[in-house]
């Protein structure tokens, strides 16, 4: 380096061209790690120390070669180049590629950045220079276009096939004005070279129009045609042992026979159930709607792609329709009329009306159908009943479900062991154990095995348990990879508000607690507190109940966890209550069913997309209530056609038959009525959107007891008493007092439907949860859950890579004023994401696209109260706060449980956050290649707690 810069000329730094960057007789510094590829179209070895050369030879064109300026120079080029150098291959693969105008790109913007605006202006005429001249040498004399070759599975070499290519990308583009196939092929073929896979063609056209996607939301759908045709080579050319080419057009013809084939071939390889190959095939691939495959945005395909179809040796067998009839073949395969039953199950599926969640999708059909999402699970207080408990873990887990552990009964650190004569070192180092497992146990590769730990907060571990999830103290003492969810009951919740003392035992001396809710427990808990008064209870611990508060908010905003979930409100509207007590929610706090040693609960899940069922006149009845009829049936049918892996969850299963129907795309839905979230007509909507979700539901209920009868455990149980979800409200009331604040509001029939439920009975004990859909929304293109949006452009995390995300409905609406341009995009990027800072945007569209964090969070506590009423379950409600405070947080928990909410999830708190500025760079790996988000979460120490729903989805067991 030094002897370059000595000898250089000024003239000789005016020559910092591409050539520079590629010339191989420079020793690389990492040789052969990444490809460059040259304007030519050849490809040579990524070398470091050209960026050096070609950046020091900017600085010295400028300042000089003097020996003051040389040493300074040398500094500022190193750590300029290390920023090039990383962010042209930080996601790069070994032995991927990078365009030598990437390269280039990134230099002028690290030389913008460091502030060095003469050199970068000096950068930039002589590319520009450099550009006119190559443009003049090929006006006087036309270069002949590059031969590119393709590498065969044989080895052969067949030159590129560049008609088949523009084909392909004019039918991805096809029904979508927006689009420009000549602008992806350009792009394509930019990025092409001598020798390339048919594999490496694929991905670069992936790669080359997702680079699209932000300037404008058609070219996600573009990308997945794109990976489609991928798709299509792969599936085809194994189940026909040829290599096979086609076309979405002539794919009309081909997929019912490949449907056939399909399923035959893969019940001879062991793959699904070879009950699938019983049914007529022949009819059933003629009911497969192969346009339906057009439908997927790129998000939603790749991850079908990565995770959902069957495979063997890396290998897909399935395409998209093939996949959803085979899930539905699996939900109807006990049906008397399965051929029908299956083509209307799939119809649901494939229209996007209504989707299983994720781990019904994985297994339906298959030779081990675990589809329940949810387990929940009581810990006794025996080391043998321990190890079980954590035994059970590992087996539910194993098959993709997710768990939630009531550890409440184990006792406290000091407690005395009879056994031993010793004392107990508490919970924790247990939870330790079962924090293990979860990472031990990962699904088969899938995802990550996930588990929540819940304890009431009287018990004498509570404090250390709230510390579970620091990155100080103790590592032995920490859960780093597993949930905490705090249990509290009313009597907590009303001596904060009143600011008395709270007490603290251990559950060996006060066993009855655990069971015990309302005012019976009260009545005990003030009889154990007398008694700790008078030394009758040894192991106790007094403190204000406003201190833990405190704690637990703290805790909650410096690490994310534990969440604060209603013991009374989940026992007190529980349908159940006659056959047992609800100990803990799920995973993700939607579920709240009866636990005990004797049974673990089971939940399956699904989701109604609620976008697909509104129209010009609001919300669609007729449409909806047809959904969710099958949509039970699908539901019920998984109870019986399970895989349980342990005993006491197929038993508690089959005795209560409880379904969580949920919905998503809310915040889609609010955009197609033209409703702002924060609003009192969007929650007027979340309140009459859940009414008929939760009218229709039961009525579908009472419709398979009259088909098959109700659950075994009917009698005793609310809905016995006539006592539908909006009634238990009541209950609640008596069991709280006044500190319940909840709208009452009803527009439905529903005096007759309560009736029927007493006369008729019920299929299922609970019919209703809302789960956060991290990934079937992805799949369906649809907002998640009840969520508000995260932001109107973003980088989406998840483990098929990164996405990028932007808001459909703005972008439409945006064109339609003539607002939609490059301008706009790097506003939108500027401003993470957010229109409230951006002039040129109207004022009435700024309220309609607000995102998470400029919402205030009590709008979103009043919605999920709303449809808390209707729900015999819980829902997953998140919680976004930009600018957290005490005062605040206390505020607007003491309100979610003042609205009578059972759960809340994740507290999402924000700091610094920032959109990238640059969304692409391409490479030719099938992974995505977009810069990291910048997202940061405010906090008081350096944790970063976040929620899977968003950005870190590794936590998707629910759906």
């Amino acid at each position: 380096m030094k002897s370059e810069l000595s000898n250089s000329t000024q003239t000789d730094q005016k020559q910092a061209s591409s050539a520079e960057l590629t010339n191989p007789n420079t020793k690389a510094a990492a040789p052969n790690q990444y490809q460059v590829i040259r304007r030519n179209g050849k490809v040579t070895s990524f070398d470091a120390n050209k960026i050096t050369v070609a950046i020091t030879k900017a600085f010295l064109a400028v300042e000089g070669s003097s020996a003051a300026s040389s040493k300074r120079i040398h500094q500022t080029v190193e750590g300029l180049a290390a920023q090039v150098v990383d962010a042209c291959t930080r996601r790069l693969e070994t032995g991927s590629t990078v365009h030598i105008e990437d390269i280039q790109d990134q230099v002028e913007l690290a030389l913008m950045r460091d502030g060095q605006y003469k050199i970068a202006r000096a950068y930039v005429l002589y590319r520009e220079e450099r550009a006119r001249e190559r443009i003049q040498a090929t006006t006087k004399k036309k270069t002949a276009e590059p031969l590119i070759r393709i590498t065969r599975d044989d080895g052969s070499l067949v030159p590129l096939d560049k008609k088949r290519l523009t084909q392909i990308i004019e039918e991805a583009c096809k029904g979508l004005p927006e689009t420009k196939p000549q602008a992806i092929l350009n792009e394509v073929l930019r990025n092409l070279f001598d020798g390339l896979t048919t594999k490496d063609i694929e991905r670069a056209l992936v790669m080359s129009a997702r680079t699209f996607i932000e300037k404008d939301p058609s070219y996600s759908y573009v990308t997945a045609r794109l990976l489609l045709d991928s798709l299509r080579r792969e599936v085809l050319s194994f189940i026909y042992s040829a290599e096979i080419y086609t076309t979405q057009e002539e794919m009309a013809n081909r997929y019912p026979e490949y449907f056939t084939r399909y399923i035959k071939q893969s019940a001879e390889l062991q793959l699904i159930d070879p009950r699938l190959a019983q049914y007529d095939l022949v009819l059933l691939g003629q009911a497969l709607k192969p346009e339906r495959d057009f439908r997927f945005t790129y998000l939603g395909l790749q991850t079908l792609y990565d995770r959902y179809f069957i495979h063997t040796d890396s290998t897909r067998l399935e395409l998209p329709q093939a996949f959803f009839m085979r899930v539905a073949m699996g939900l109807a395969i006990n049906e008397v009329e399965r051929e029908e039953w299956a083509i209307k199950f799939y119809e649901l599926l494939s229209s996007f009306d209504f989707m299983s969640s994720t781990p019904t999708l994985f297994n339906s059909g298959t030779l081990r159908p675990q589809l329940s999402s949810c387990y929940l699970t009581t810990v006794p207080d025996d080391l043998d009943g321990i190890y079980s408990a954590i035994k059970d873990n590992a087996l539910l887990s194993k098959y993709a479900g997710g768990l939630g552990n009531d550890w409440s009964q184990v006792r406290g650190m000091g407690a005395h062991i009879q056994g031993t004569n010793g004392k107990s070192q508490g919970v924790v180092p247990f939870l330790k154990v079962a924090n293990d497992t979860a990472v031990a146990v990962n699904q088969g590769g899938k995802r990550k095995g996930a588990v929540c730990a819940y304890l009431e907060i009287w018990h004498t571990d509570i404090e250390e348990f709230l510390e579970l999830r620091k990155n100080t103290g103790d590592d032995r003492r920490r859960t780093h990879d597993m949930n905490t969810a705090n249990w509290v009951p009313d009597l907590f919740m009303k001596r904060v508000i009143e600011d008395n003392e709270w007490t603290l035992f251990s559950p060996d001396e006060t066993p009855d607690l655990h069971d015990l809710v309302g005012l019976a427990f009260e009545a005990a808990y003030l009889r154990y507190e007398e008694k700790a008064i008078h030394g009758k209870v040894r192991n106790f611990k007094k403190l204000r109940a406003k201190d833990l508060w405190r704690k637990m908010l703290s805790m909650l905003f410096e690490t994310g966890h534990p969440w604060i979930t209603f013991k009374d409100p989940c026992n007190l509207r529980s349908p159940q209550q006659h056959k047992g007590v609800v100990h803990s929610s799920n995973l993700c706090t939607e579920i709240t069913l009866n636990t005990s040693a004797e049974e673990i609960a089971v939940c399956n899940l699904g989701s109604i997309n609620l976008p697909q069922h509104v129209d010009e006149n609001g919300l669609n009845l007729p449409k909806l209530e047809k959904t969710i009829n099958i949509a039970m049936r699908m539901l019920d049918n998984v109870i019986d056609y399970n895989y349980y892996s342990v005993p006491a969850a197929r038993r508690s299963n089959l005795r209560h038959r409880p379904v969580g129907l949920g919905l998503m795309g809310f915040q889609d839905a609010l955009y197609k009525l033209r409703l702002p979230y924060a609003s009192k007509t969007a929650i007027e909507f979340a309140d009459r959107s859940m009414e008929a979700i939760s009218y229709y539901a039961i009525q579908a209920s009472t419709h398979l007891a009259i088909e098959r009868g109700s659950y075994p455990t009917f009698e005793g149980s609310l809905w016995s008493k006539g006592i539908l979800p909006f009634d238990s409200i009541d209950l609640l009331v008596e069991g709280r007092g006044d500190y319940l604040q909840q709208d009452r509001s009803q527009t439905l029939d529903w005096n007759s439907l309560r009736e029927q439920v007493k006369t008729i009975g019920m299929r299922n004990s609970n019919c209703m949860a809302i789960a956060p859909t991290a990934t079937i929304s992805n799949i369906c293109g649809i907002s998640q859950s009840i969520e508000p949006t995260y932001q109107n452009l973003f980088v989406k995390s998840n483990l098929s890579g990164e996405f990028t995300v932007i808001n459909p409905y703005l972008v439409q609406d945006l064109k339609v004023l003539g607002l939609w341009d490059e301008v706009m995009v790097n506003d939108l990027k500027y401003f993470d994401g957010s229109v409230q800072a951006i002039d040129r945007i109207p004022q009435d569209l700024k309220p309609l696209y607000a995102t998470a964090f400029e919402i205030d969070p009590r709008w979103l506590v009043e919605a999920a109260s709303r449809r808390q009423k209707w729900i015999d379950q819980a829902q997953s409600l998140n919680l976004y706060m930009a600018e957290p405070s005490g005062k605040k947080l206390d505020n607007l928990y003491q309100l979610a449980w003042v609205r009578g909410l059972k759960t809340t999830y994740y507290l999402r708190s924000m700091g610094a956050t920032h959109v990238e500025k640059s969304t692409m760079t391409l490479n030719q790996t099938n992974k995505l290649n977009a810069v990291q988000s910048g997202y940061n979460i405010s906090e008081a120490t350096s944790e970063n707690p976040a929620a899977c729903s968003i950005l870190d989805p590794d936590c998707e067991a629910c759906q």
